[in-house]
């Protein structure tokens, strides 16, 4: 027995299961794609195979991933899941919840211009994240219309205008496009 299994003993590690179970669900994936996603060349020498590192390293993947569940599984019984696993299960979800916040800026973006997808974002992000005061969110559109100056009007970074812009009046449209 490792120090490790020592220190371990009689505590629960929470998620270590459901994370195993994902980890090799995820390179099962991979290695199902693998040949879509990497070519054999032929006249090629085994180590030169653009399909071969990857492979190795996603078949390292799967095994590795599949003797850590096992080991898990062995060590939990029949004690899982508890609400501790779920409760870990609840933490890496609120990680997908933000990523979904930004993806529908991104779609956001494109639609409604850069400005006013902004605008909408960072006052609902703060909100979010429990700033409720009203000076708080008027940081949040003031730092928010800041973000947008600099990036289009200082560092003139090229982010297309929306589609709303083409609503606007002529010298309107042409202005906001090219400054927000």
């Amino acid at each position: 027995m490792g120090i490790e299994d020592e220190q371990d003993r009689g505590r629960r590690r929470a998620g270590q299961l459901l994370f195993a179970a994902l980890f090799v669900l995820g390179a099962l994936v991979l290695l199902a794609y693998l040949p879509d996603q990497t070519a054999w060349k032929s006249r090629t020498r085994l180590f030169a195979q653009p399909r071969f590192w990857p492979g190795i390293g996603v078949a390292g993947m799967v095994l590795f991933g599949a003797l850590h569940l096992r080991a898990e599984a062995r060590r939990l019984g029949r004690r899982w899941p508890v609400r501790a696993d779920w409760a870990e299960a609840r933490r890496w979800g609120a990680v997908l919840e933000h990523a979904a916040w930004f993806l529908a800026y991104v779609w956001l973006v494109p639609r409604a211009g850069y400005l006013p997808a902004t605008l909408v974002l960072a006052p609902l992000l703060a909100w979010r994240l429990g700033y409720r005061s009203r000076r708080m969110l008027s940081i949040a559109v003031l730092f928010a219309f800041c973000v947008v100056v600099l990036f289009k009007g200082l560092l003139a970074v090229k982010i297309p205008g929306g589609a709303l812009y083409e609503y606007l009046p002529g010298a309107w449209r042409s202005f906001f496009i090219l400054h927000f």
